[in-house]
């Protein structure tokens, strides 16, 4: 009779199979080579790569294993990796889970011995000539293997005693049988043997199983624990050389173009990694970055030669002198030079906003069950459930923009253009700061809906926001300082779903307007992109460009957002910059990113360089040294657990009286979101959908009934604002929605007659 096979591996055996994983949307399930081998599970194309290629490696030691049917599982290791496998059988499916099972309780148990030795290690005092450290791991794998020793001697002694217990007792039981007292007995006694027999042939599987695993564990320790060691020395000195090689290449691109601002791209990176990248082109990494095409630096920065330091700036921006450009900040000399500086007042107590809100709620919801109908439509049209919401409006998030409204005050304080252009430069970028972790979708702003924004008496502007257009929805905003600067703007979001990532295109006009100079700017939006939705961590980036233009003056900035790129050797979410006047000549750049940061340049003298990688000639303008024109605001406490919203937004949705009632703050949807109640939330923002569905067919029908042809405004969507009027701007040569008047002084009477029910 034959000793019995376990069914799976034993804990530390190598397991190997095919199984099939999930790569993408449009390929789905490919089957793929697993290795399962001392707590890692790893996966090749085929058998063939195993001795070159890893396509990707597990660590089950932190990894979680769920089973999802018959024959799919997924190992997910703490949302960094997450592999969806699929077995050929239900069979198969349980003997995989069964050895990585046994794998994990392994990798677990041998990780907290290491880090128990890790903590324990300091107990020990260090002998002559020997590391505390060292002296500690060699003191517990002595330990662990005398104490393995002797489990393995008793182990030994057990089987010889079965063994000779178990002869003798089968040689009395041959005896008994010999002893014919019945048919019956002689039966009985062949059933003893026979049991007699399989229980020793199972003791001593047991016994040699126990002895096997014990003696590859002894023999084996000291292996593991040296390999242990020698990966956390490999791992510190790969550190500390990357360190020292990031530092080389700075120090080297230094030397080269003496002190860069804004280093170039000498090669088009994406192109020469076209084959490496090719080769897990159908894998999904969890972070999936978008490859875009690098664009050749049309510019490069060096330092100004020191004469200028000592000359007059006069012919440039009216600065006294470069001298006192380089020894104060960009901000103190704008100011300075401005006559009519406010002197300090004294301030009135503002009212005290709120800090938190309750905290998001850990709601599952299947994406791909809603996401897969959605591909290639405009998702406004689409009914989405505030799952996807963060509890903030459109109209709110427009107004969201004005949370660096400092860098509006300043540039209104600037005597010149040229100035005043690089902070409303700086402006642009800082409206996307606020969007870098917040990958929750604002609520579509029902018709009519309105949301206001004051803060004259703690930051001296306030705003006005209202959907003035339901399909396209359109959104008009209107914002005025006391410091002399009117923001007005009128977007119109279109977002198309490709799959793996969503891009939102905003359209429409932004315009700054400052009352002592009369400058006029305008500008547009970039394209949002936000990555991974299917699989993966969510992650936003601004790609595009922007021209800031000074109609008034002629004066130009060009903005470049590059998108972000797994293989470009720039900053992530880098910006730059370069603003010229009517004539084409820059004065200034920019240089920075959209998340964090913005910097200026003073441009001394520029001259044509080599010939870039697409045969492109480049400038060269030699700078003076950088200053810092705006940083991000650093996060409130406990911002991941509040939507990443920043210290404005929390006070965006937070109750206040006096409002129309078509204020966001209102809505009864976006409260219930924001209070937890996302079932309710979720119910009552179906109602309110239905009801703005039905006011748009009762409009569609009076329209028909007033209009004398079909060619005279029967458009459902010929709708008249409340507040504000559509007009052609004679500066721009644009046409948008402007704030018309009246809605502060029916604040101030109480009279919202005009409003209509929406909620």
């Amino acid at each position: 009779m034959s000793e019995p096979k376990p069914p799976t591996p034993t804990p530390g055996d190598t397991y190997k199979g095919w199984l099939f994983k999930w790569t993408n949307y449009i390929k789905g399930y490919q089957r793929r080579w697993f290795v399962l081998s001392n707590g890692l599970l790893s996966y090749y194309r085929t058998q063939a790569e195993m001795g070159h290629t890893c396509r990707g490696t597990i660590n089950l030691a932190t990894a979680n294993i769920t089973v999802e049917d018959s024959c799919n599982f997924v190992i997910s290791n703490g949302g960094a990796q997450t592999y969806h496998l699929k077995a050929s059988s239900e069979v198969e499916r349980q003997r995989w889970i069964t050895a990585l099972e046994l794998a994990k309780a392994k990798a677990v148990h041998m990780q907290a011995e290491s880090d128990d030795s890790g903590d324990d290690c300091p107990t020990v005092p260090p002998t002559s000539g020997q590391g505390g450290g060292g002296g500690c791991r060699n003191l517990e794998i002595q330990s662990t293997l005398r104490t393995l020793g002797s489990k393995v001697e008793d182990l030994n002694t057990c089987n010889d005693l079965i063994v000779k217990h178990g002869s003798a007792l089968q040689r009395s039981l041959s005896e008994l049988e010999g002893i014919r007292v019945g048919a019956d007995m002689g039966e009985k006694m062949r059933q003893v043997t026979e049991r007699s027999t399989l229980f020793r042939i199972t003791s001593n599987a047991m016994i040699n199983a126990c002895r096997d695993f014990l003696s590859l564990a002894q023999n084996h320790g000291k292996r593991w624990q040296k390999a242990l060691q020698v990966e956390r020395d490999q791992r510190i000195r790969l550190e500390e050389t990357l360190e020292q090689l990031a530092k080389q290449h700075n120090h080297l691109e230094r030397a080269f173009r003496g002190a860069t601002v804004l280093p170039p791209s000498f090669s088009n990176p994406a192109m020469a990694n076209k084959d490496k990248k090719g080769d897990a082109s159908d894998e999904d990494d969890d972070n999936e970055f978008f490859d875009a095409m690098e664009d050749p630096a049309e510019f490069i920065t060096v330092p100004a030669d020191p004469k200028y330091h000592r000359r007059s700036g006069s012919n440039v921006s009216g600065l006294s002198s470069e001298t006192g450009m380089e020894d104060q900040s960009f901000d103190e000399l704008s100011l300075a030079s401005n006559p009519e500086s406010p002197q300090p007042l004294e301030l009135e107590p503002v009212r005290q906003r709120r800090t938190r809100i309750p905290d998001k709620p850990n709601y599952y919801l299947n994406l791909w069950s809603i996401m897969k109908n959605c591909i290639g439509k405009e998702l406004s049209k689409i009914p989405m459930p505030v799952n996807f919401n963060e509890p903030l409006s459109m109209l709110q998030r427009l107004s969201e923009d004005l949370e660096y409204y400092e860098l509006l005050d300043k540039a209104s304080k600037c005597q010149s253009s040229l100035e005043q252009m690089c902070y409303v430069a700086a402006f642009t970028v800082s409206s996307y700061s606020t969007t870098v972790h917040r990958t929750g979708k604002p609520f579509n702003p029902l018709l009519a809906e309105t949301f206001e924004l004051d803060r004259l008496k703690d930051c001296g502007y306030r705003s006005l926001c209202e959907q003035v257009s339901h399909h396209p929805p359109a959104a008009a905003h209107h914002a005025s300082s006391e410091k002399g600067w009117t923001l007005r703007q009128e977007i119109t979001l279109a977002s198309k779903f490709r799959g793996k990532y969503l891009s939102i295109m905003p359209l429409g006009s932004i315009q700054c307007l400052f009352d002592k100079s009369n400058n006029h700017y305008s500008w547009k939006k970039v394209t949002t992109t936000v990555h991974n939705i299917i699989v993966g961590k969510l992650w936003i980036d601004q790609s595009g460009e922007i021209d800031v233009v000074n109609h008034k003056t002629g004066d130009r900035c060009h903005l470049k957002f590059a998108p972000y790129s797994y293989f470009s050797r720039d900053v992530p979410r880098k910006v730059t910059g370069v603003v010229t006047d009517k004539d084409g000549k820059a004065h200034y750049v920019l240089s920075g990113t959209w998340d964090e940061k913005m910097e200026f340049s003073r441009i001394m003298q520029s001259s044509k360089g080599e010939n870039g990688t697409e045969g492109k000639q480049r400038t060269v303008y030699q700078t003076l040294k950088a200053k810092e024109i705006w940083r991000k605001n650093p996060l409130p406490e406990g911002a991941e657990n509040m939507y990443f919203f920043s210290s404005l937004a929390l006070t965006l949705n937070e109750a206040e009286e006096g409002v129309a009632p078509t204020d966001c703050r209102r809505r009864p949807d976006q409260r219930l979101m924001e209070d937890g109640r996302w079932d309710e939330a979720n119910a009552e923002k179906q109602r309110l959908e239905e009801k703005q569905r039905t006011v748009r067919r009762e409009r569609e029908r009076e329209a028909v009934k007033a209009a004398s042809s079909p060619e005279e405004g029967t458009h459902p969507d010929n709708y008249q604002a409340m507040w504000f009027e559509k007009l052609d701007d004679p500066v721009s040569g644009e046409t948008l929605h402007v704030y018309k008047g009246g809605y502060w002084e029916a604040k101030d009477q109480g009279s919202w007659d005009m409003c209509p029910e929406i909620f």
